[in-house]
């Protein structure tokens, strides 16, 4: 009998581990994590929407495994009664230079096989979304909205009910990585398997460090906090408003977002997270943040980006700020009222000059396959990736699956 490990258990770890379950019936799962439930960090700290694929790089691994992700997990979802909803999305130019941006994501988008988008003028805008404003916006009518902790939590059971192991609470400490197996290390003790599969997020350098990986990407560590919009504003948008990405900085700008219970949430700012899980803004991790002045790509990265650092900082510290940028997208919210949420922190992979990594990447040391960035949409793209990883590997080493 083949043992496998999967260390994570957000949602793609969680997805890694159904695979392996399905693929390998008669073989042995076990799931590690340090956190005492599932889905307890970036996977349980997001705002839920199910990416349509609109603005990765056609023929990358990000476009393709979007794509095919979208799918997998709605077909999921429905079949487990985890709440899915097409809602759909506006992503809006409010000035001319944003314009050839916007066509330009559509372009990529139309190349990705993005199906219903299109370009949409005022007037089709306000038929779409009676509050939002605009010169010229890409619609996606496909883009959904998903409680992806609620997904976890089902994939978890079905690792469970194929006899897999789910153990929680415990870290990781140590990785053996040998020819022909793995050890895995934690403060109950050693055990060895066949292979293992690491999809550790925000510890993802640190976890491919111990088994041998290469030093970058490194995790830096960004976090981002939605508001909550008042109770009155619930119904204001039919589904989700972005703004144009600037390329540069592919995270930043203000979003208006529906959730799967009603609540319409604005955010998320950008800011540098003094701590890889400081999601109250209070408990600032020493280690983490030692780990990024030590970074020589973290300067490289901050010299080139001081002007926007200063305006996500304003925002930062003034609510009242941010939520003016979202009253540019949607007047009506002039004067809204709204609440903190929680922090969500973005595992944001950089290289070593300092370039932030946009593609999906997947490092493999013998016995040992390493998730090095995942971020969004990897949570959309979950399922898609664990087949790939699952499929790769099984290549890899003359696996026969079901």
């Amino acid at each position: 009998m083949t043992s496998f490990a999967v260390i994570g258990a957000g949602i793609i770890g969680a997805a890694v581990a159904r695979e392996l379950t399905q693929r390998f019936p008669d073989d042995h799962v076990t799931v590690y994590d340090k956190a005492d439930s599932v889905a307890s960090h970036q996977t349980g700290h997001n705002s839920g929407v199910v990416h349509a694929g609109l603005y990765y790089q056609p023929g990358s691994l990000k476009a393709r495994l979007c794509r095919r992700g979208v799918n997998l997990l709605r077909d999921f979802a429905l079949e487990r009664g985890v709440p899915y909803e097409e809602c759909g999305k506006l992503v809006v130019a409010l000035e001319q230079v944003e314009e050839d941006r916007l066509r330009a994501i559509h372009e990529k988008a139309i190349a990705n096989g993005v199906p219903g988008v299109e370009l949409v003028g005022p007037e089709r805008i306000r038929e779409i979304e009676p509050n939002a404003t605009g010169r010229l916006a890409l619609h996606s009518p496909h883009t959904a909205i998903i409680d992806y902790a609620a997904v976890t939590r089902a994939l978890i059971e079905d690792v469970r009910s194929a006899g897999g192991t789910v153990r929680l609470g415990a870290e990781v400490t140590g990785i053996t990585n040998t020819a022909d197996s793995c050890s895995i290390s934690t403060p109950e003790g050693t055990e060895s398997f066949d292979f293992v599969i690491a999809c550790a997020g925000l510890q993802s350098d640190r976890i491919a460090r111990i088994a041998g990986g290469d030093a970058y990407p490194k995790i830096v560590p960004f976090f981002g906090q939605y508001s909550k919009l008042a109770p009155e504003y619930r119904t204001v948008l039919n589904g989700l408003v972005y703004p144009v990405p600037d390329p540069a900085y592919p995270f930043l700008g203000v979003h208006l977002t529906k959730r799967v219970d009603g609540e319409m949430l604005v955010g998320p700012n950008a800011f540098l997270s003094f701590g890889r899980e400081n999601y109250s803004g209070w408990r600032i991790g020493i280690k983490d943040s030692l780990d990024v002045v030590a970074n020589p790509g973290f300067w490289k990265f901050a010299s080139r980006n001081m002007s926007a650092a200063v305006q996500e900082f304003g925002a930062v510290v003034s609510r009242q700020k941010f939520l003016a940028g979202a009253a540019r997208y949607v007047p009506s919210l002039e004067g809204a009222e709204s609440t903190p949420m929680t922090r969500g922190i973005r595992a944001q992979s950089m290289d070593a000059n300092g370039d932030l990594v946009d593609d999906f990447v997947i490092e493999d040391i013998g016995r040992a396959t390493l998730l090095r960035n995942a971020p969004s949409p990897g949570a959309t793209s979950s399922l898609a990736i664990a087949e790939h990883i699952v499929s790769e590997m099984a290549a890899q080493h003359r696996l026969a699956s079901v």
